[in-house]
């Protein structure tokens, strides 16, 4: 097991590196520039600028140069944009509020997914099981931009129970909806996913000898089957678990939670290139880090995945 994590991270530490560079290179061979605007700058300003950030410097020095603040001292530079304020301090405000609702909202949606799935495949073809696919096929076709204003539809101007935007950390009104918005699609997901690979578990051989030997039906779920019906679920959580932590934009622009997604957006308008590098980094790292976790967990359970 330990050289199976040596090995993954082995290929993980290059990618990461690899995920930079083009990153990088990526965002210069895009059109415009951070100080590009309807009206022009004179030459010495633009060129002042320029210096002020490095940006006059040779390319592959520009790299080797973002490379070593990034890796040795994860420091992603200056804001183009906001001239007070470096891309660690606006990853630091805004992260923590979508890594709230975002894992608050990833264990609602695994263990709501699985447990629908589970109770659909052990009562396949009974009204539970036609009551699980329903709510399902419901949850898949009401995508986030399409939840999110009937929440607040619902339960902020017709009922009043909660807010329709903002953020506090204390008070627990505000990651409701944000949450559940979040959460549905990919709960539902999670569900069929689940339902599908525990109906083939639960037909298997070794499943029909504990059943013959008269095993309660309990057990069988919890020792024998369960475990292996969700090795296509995680393979399906490790980017799940991404995007739901990361945050959606559309979570962050419509409920004015002041997450990534907002400052991504906000990046993206205005150019500020230096803090859709820093999201976009910080996106592909948790990515590749949580796909060597899932690796990590499918070996884990199959140990044939081992060798």
């Amino acid at each position: 097991m330990l050289n199976f994590i040596i090995k993954r991270l082995f290929f993980a530490v290059p990618t990461i590196l690899v995920l930079i560079v083009f990153s990088f290179l990526l965002m210069h061979m895009a059109p415009g520039g951070p100080f590009t605007s309807e009206r022009a700058l004179p030459p010495e300003i633009l060129a002042n600028l320029e210096a002020k950030y490095g940006l006059d410097q040779p390319l592959h020095r520009q790299i080797l140069i973002y490379l070593k603040n990034v890796v040795l001292h994860f420091d992603f530079g200056p804001s183009f944009s906001y001239k007070d304020r470096t891309v660690n301090e606006i990853l630091s405000q805004g992260f923590p509020i979508t890594l709230t609702y975002g894992s608050i909202a990833f264990v609602f949606a695994v263990l709501s997914g699985v447990s629908l799935g589970v109770l659909a495949a052990i009562y396949h073809n009974s009204l539970l099981d036609y009551l699980a696919v329903g709510i399902t096929i419901g949850a898949q076709v009401l995508p986030n931009f399409v939840m999110a204003p009937i929440l607040v539809l619902i339960f902020t101007l017709f009922l009043g129970w909660l807010p329709g935007g903002g953020w506090e950390y204390d008070d627990p009104k505000y990651i409701i909806m944000p949450v559940v918005a979040l959460a549905t699609s990919f709960m539902a997901s999670i569900a069929r996913i689940t339902r599908s690979s525990m109906l083939e578990v639960m037909n298997a051989n070794h499943i029909r000898t504990t059943r013959a030997k008269g095993l309660p039906t309990r057990y069988i779920i919890l020792h024998h089957a369960l475990k292996p019906a969700l090795l296509p679920v995680l393979s399906y959580l490790g980017p799940t678990f991404v995007s739901m932590i990361t945050g959606s934009v559309v979570i962050d622009m419509f409920f004015s939670t002041g997450g990534m997604g907002l400052h991504f957006v906000n990046a993206a308008l205005n150019r500020d290139y230096s803090v859709m590098m820093g999201i976009t980094i910080l996106v592909g790292v948790l990515t590749i880090l949580f796909s060597l976790v899932v690796d990590i967990l499918y070996a884990w359970i199959d140990p044939k995945i081992r060798y």
